[in-house]
């Protein structure tokens, strides 16, 4: 699948999936978590971030593949490693997506109230949106996403401009910062949802038209045009506090007189819809590789006239809508879906650190070194809630491993 993304359509995209559901929502919970040690969780999460990325985006150029992390880790530790976090990655998309879906209906909420079955109904209309986009392919969305990203910066701007802070209000903020290890700790374990996207860009490389000399720039373009637009939210919120609903709405509305449910609606659902799309793209390209590899079913092999996986990518869509009405029905808690899914992608960052140690050349080993640590760190924030990636990383290897040596024994038998 050769593709016609380019260098800056390619950072429109990363920006869109990292700023996506979050980013009119994540800074308020943050700052619920640590008041204004929230903007030091931000800071040093966004720093964390700029190896991984670096790491991420030269994997992606250096060896282009569907698969994206598992293929570095097949490459790297062997077939069943690279199946192991494949799999992971197939199996926590149905279940992160819907939690992105559910966080994107909280801006559906601000322009029409709606609760019930009426929300997932909604909900679903959202997916259906997606099927859509995903039968035409992703450079088509990809130039859509990179003017939503414009269209957020200058809000984020505008606001700034707006409320007239200048550098005394910033310092005195900043000066005053309260300097808690453990809530800073649970604010960057909230904040990391932001970040999730890097690696589901490596799955894309293909569909660049140059990924060897794009990938990377349009990776570090975008997160540290993300960081700082987060950055830049946090500090609106604690400058113009707003108690209630979605924050970001209450500070439009006070600084432009309304609109504020309207703006943040609009922009939110998009943003919301773009990470999603980003996602169901990534994950049916890695469904096709597999099938073509005999780990999936055959079926999801075929390639529509536009060259893309649609039956992959319909799969999934069908799944996340699966898993949007049984979080309904069984009243599962969004925060769960959350932190379930960083805990599996704290595993993937981490495995694919660990395999750019071999694949890459030795200049970039520190830089592995330092993104594993920061993954350490990442993953003890988290605390409990790895257990699920723990468990899921052992019976997905543990089974893949048995498969494995009962293939070789009847083959030994035959022979």
């Amino acid at each position: 699948m050769k593709g016609k993304i380019g260098r800056w359509q390619g950072a429109g995209l990363m920006a869109t999936t990292l700023l996506g559901t979050g980013v009119f929502i994540l800074p308020q919970l943050t700052i619920e978590a640590a008041g204004n040690g929230a903007l030091i969780a931000w800071v040093l999460l966004t720093v964390a971030m700029i190896p991984i990325t670096l790491v991420f985006g030269r994997l992606a150029g250096a060896l282009p593949h569907a698969a994206g992390p598992a293929y570095f880790a097949e490459k790297a530790f062997g077939q069943s490693a690279g199946r192991t976090i494949g799999l992971m990655f197939v199996l926590v998309v149905p279940l992160g997506a819907p939690a992105a879906i559910l966080m994107t209906f909280q801006f559906v909420n601000e322009l029409v109230a709606l609760s019930g079955w009426y929300q997932v109904g909604v909900e679903l209309l959202l997916l259906s949106i997606l099927f859509l986009l995903n039968q035409k392919g992703i450079q088509v969305s990809a130039k859509i996403q990179f003017m939503l990203t414009l269209g957020v910066v200058a809000v984020v701007v505008s606001l700034f401009g707006a409320i007239g802070a200048n550098v005394d209000d910033i310092k005195t903020l900043t000066t005053h910062i309260e300097v808690e290890v453990h809530t800073i700790a649970i604010a960057a374990g909230i904040a990391f949802w932001s970040f999730l996207g890097v690696e589901a860009m490596t799955h894309l490389a293909n569909d660049f038209q140059n990924p060897k000399k794009d990938m990377l720039p349009a990776m570090m373009i975008g997160i540290m045009l993300v960081g700082l637009v987060y950055l830049g939210c946090t500090l609106l919120l604690l400058l113009v506090p707003e108690g209630s609903g979605v924050a970001m709405v209450g500070v439009i509305n006070q600084q432009f007189g309304g609109y504020g449910a309207q703006i943040i609606g609009v922009l939110g659902i998009a943003s919301g819809l773009a990470t999603v799309n980003v996602y169901t793209a990534s994950v049916s390209r890695l469904i096709h590789s597999f099938s073509c590899e005999g780990v999936l079913p055959q079926y999801f092999s075929v390639l529509n006239e536009n060259k893309l996986p649609v039956r992959a990518s319909n799969a999934v869509i069908a799944a996340m809508a699966v898993v949007i009405v049984l979080t309904y029905v069984t009243g599962q808690e969004l925060d769960d879906l959350i932190s379930w899914t960083n805990g599996v992608f704290v595993i993937i960052y981490s495995v694919s650190m660990l395999a750019a140690g071999r694949l890459l050349s030795k200049r970039y080993l520190p830089l592995a070194i330092v993104s594993c640590f920061l993954c350490l760190i990442l993953g003890i924030a988290l605390g409990a809630n790895m257990l699920y990636a723990v468990c899921l990383v052992v019976l997905l290897f543990s089974y893949l491993e048995g498969r494995k040596q009962h293939k070789k024994r009847r083959q030994a038998a035959l022979a």
